[in-house]
């Protein structure tokens, strides 16, 4: 049974957005959505329009990696995914984690594209789809098997920024066997939006960068808050 967990801080719109356009709550697979709700939250999220499998759970520590790790431990399913806010999963969602984990993977994660077509937002979530860079960010949707992730020791609070990329790189450490579902998440453009293409490409790319020379966490997400004009929201 999966479990799908949700960090969220005043994702009031994008949450009500994607539950009323998932198509996946009623698989019988689908046992819970926890909506792991950050201490600071100052929107209306208790009035959401959803379905009973959504729980919301009040976290006691803000973050994204402290609010997942907290949804976790109260988590009823074998399988966690970790989902993004303002990220749609595509039709045959559920049954596609399910497929990959019966070939053997241990976890895995999706291809996306961006809820604006352009042809330069083209290029970037082309390369979603293969094992590279940037495989393993937050907006590929992680899917795992509990036992895995409880092995991996979860997510590392400590990291502030990037715990994404900070658990894949564990998972490789520990050859954590997974794929990359080609089948596209619809992510949120909402960065590009307010920053320029160029501005966040390079960004991003520095911040990889620095990530993987071992650059504190907190001062990864300084860095990012005075890069992009919207701030990191985790």
């Amino acid at each position: 049974m999966i479990s799908i967990i949700i960090p969220a801080h005043n994702e009031y719109n994008n949450l009500q957005r994607l539950f009323k356009a998932a198509c996946f709550l009623d698989h019988e697979k689908l046992w819970e959505i926890i909506v792991a709700i950050s201490p600071g939250n100052s929107d209306s999220i208790e009035m959401l329009d959803c379905s009973q499998k959504v729980k919301l759970l009040y976290c006691k520590k803000k973050g994204r990696a402290a609010q997942m790790n907290e949804a976790s431990k109260i988590a009823l399913g074998n399988i966690f995914v970790f989902l993004h806010a303002d990220v749609v999963p595509p039709t045959g969602f559920i049954d596609d984690i399910l497929t990959s984990l019966q070939d053997g993977y241990d976890a895995g994660f999706f291809s996306y594209k961006f809820d604006k077509d352009v042809w330069y937002l083209r290029v970037n979530a082309s390369f979603t789809a293969k094992d590279g860079l940037f495989t393993g960010g937050g907006d590929q949707c992680l899917f795992i098997k509990k036992e895995a992730f409880n092995q991996l020791g979860k997510f590392n609070e400590e990291q502030v920024l990037m715990e994404d990329f900070e658990f894949f790189r564990r998972m490789k450490k520990e050859n954590v066997p997974y794929t990359i579902v080609k089948n596209d998440l619809i992510v949120s453009a909402r960065k590009y939006e307010s920053n320029s293409y160029l501005r966040v490409n390079l960004s991003n790319f520095l911040l990889v960068v620095l990530f993987k020379f071992g650059y504190p966490g907190n001062k990864l997400k300084t860095l990012h808050n005075k890069l992009i004009r919207t701030p990191y929201n985790g």
